[in-house]
């Protein structure tokens, strides 16, 4: 099992960039951040944070295709492989359907996995070949170059999914893997694998070569209630965009849920917090100790399949920007960062 971090880059600029350098100490094998205007730019930040790391590497989970021209993300891709010495990657999906309302995109009509699909064939050939000629559905090129070149003779690019199965076959066939996000169940994550295991195979391929990266919604903390609290600020915001299906998949029941999202998106974030119950908190996060959250990693992601945890550290200041709570016991996402390397990753690497 691989370890990654996962921020949301709305911490102060310096603090993030020690945040990911402890994380390049402790071993993690990656960064990510959601490449989201509602963020900080994470092209730049991750430009700053290379030349203060040496083997993390670094990279958009996810890059939103109906927000951003392929070419332009691959020139910023390979820009960061040289900067970092070899060590960009990204992961695609079609966006945050939240901040693609606030664009007044509506996907209904764009074929989304398709455009995803295209968008990743862009990508991956103006990376390995500097240049591109095209006539597709969605993009199309003529003689478009590039002198931004990766130092990897291959640079990573997996698709994001959190509903499937369609967008998880078309990773298994056509990307170097897949992160799934906001789920928390064997019963969800076997479903990814052998929607993967699918496509892989339509592609000739080992389904446990691909990447399979299960992406949570993640506190711990030494007291079990103190990091399930940091939890239920959060988990409702990213329930907002979980379909019906997926949350079956992970034990809930769509209807228990509609008061918080009705709160959520009607802007009332403090009571769909409050309507956020301990239960659902749990079956929609992996919180509470490190013991707890390493029991939990490992009888419902890693007994599935999952090969790479990405860790969606919710820390006070997270919980203070997006919920607007004050709570000062919970650990800082550095002290979070030890936790796992300390007492989680062991019992699972």
């Amino acid at each position: 099992m691989k370890f990654s971090y996962a921020l949301l880059p709305d911490h102060a600029v310096a603090d993030a960039i020690e945040t990911i350098e402890l994380a390049d100490e402790l071993g993690f094998y990656a960064c990510y951040a959601a490449d989201e205007t509602w963020h900080k730019d994470l092209w730049v930040l991750f430009a700053a944070a290379a030349g203060r790391t040496r083997s993390i590497r670094l990279g958009p989970s996810v890059s939103p295709m109906l927000l951003r021209e392929p070419t332009h993300v691959a020139q910023a891709l390979a820009t960061l492989d040289e900067v970092s010495g070899g060590r960009a990657e990204a992961v695609l999906s079609s966006g945050n359907t939240g901040l693609l309302e606030q664009y007044r995109i509506d996907p209904a009509g764009m074929k989304p996995l398709s455009r995803t699909k295209e968008a990743l064939h862009v990508v991956r050939t103006l990376l390995d070949e500097g240049t591109i000629t095209f006539d597709g559905e969605f993009y199309s090129y003529d003689g478009l170059f590039t002198f931004a070149r990766p130092v990897q003779e291959r640079v990573p690019l997996k698709l994001g999914g959190m509903r499937g199965p369609r967008t998880f076959e078309a990773a298994g066939e056509l990307s170097d893997g897949c992160h799934h996000a906001l789920s928390y169940t064997r019963e969800a994550y076997a479903y990814m694998v052998e929607h993967l295991r699918i496509g892989a195979e339509r592609a000739g391929r080992d389904v446990a070569s691909l990447d399979i990266g299960a992406w949570v919604v993640f506190a711990t903390a030494e007291d079990s209630a103190t990091a399930r609290e940091a939890a239920r600020s959060m988990v409702g915001i990213y329930a907002s965009a979980m379909s019906d299906e997926q949350l079956r998949r992970n034990g809930v029941d769509p209807a228990e849920l509609k008061p918080v999202v009705d709160a959520i998106r009607a802007g009332d974030l403090a009571r769909g917090i409050e309507l956020t119950s301990p239960e659902v908190t749990e079956r929609l996060s992996v919180s509470g100790t490190p013991e707890e959250c390493a029991a939990k990693i490992r009888d419902e992601i890693a007994a599935a399949g999952v090969n790479h945890l990405i860790c969606g550290v919710t820390d006070r200041t997270l919980v203070k920007a997006f919920a607007d709570r004050d709570l000062p016991e919970v650990p800082g996402a550095r002290e979070q960062l030890r936790l796992i390397h300390d007492r989680i990753m062991p019992a699972l690497t």
